[in-house]
């Protein structure tokens, strides 16, 4: 059996444009996470991952802007 997909969530919630800024889930992906099965955790880890890498060139750009 799998090991469980641990919640990205740092405690800094927050959102911007329905994502939190902290973990970078969606407002539906936080709301329907502890229901969600082994394979949805870690496909929805793995956008948010990419949706705070999005956050962070976003912030840096609007900083030079």
């Amino acid at each position: 059996m799998s090991k469980e997909v641990e919640s990205p969530c740092t405690s800094l919630c927050k959102l911007k444009h329905e994502v939190c800024v902290g973990c970078g889930r969606t407002k539906d992906e936080i709301k329907k996470w502890k229901g969600m099965k082994h394979k949805d955790k870690k496909a929805t880890v793995e956008r948010a991952s990419v949706r705070l890498k999005e956050l962070g060139k976003k912030d840096k750009k609007d900083r030079k802007g």
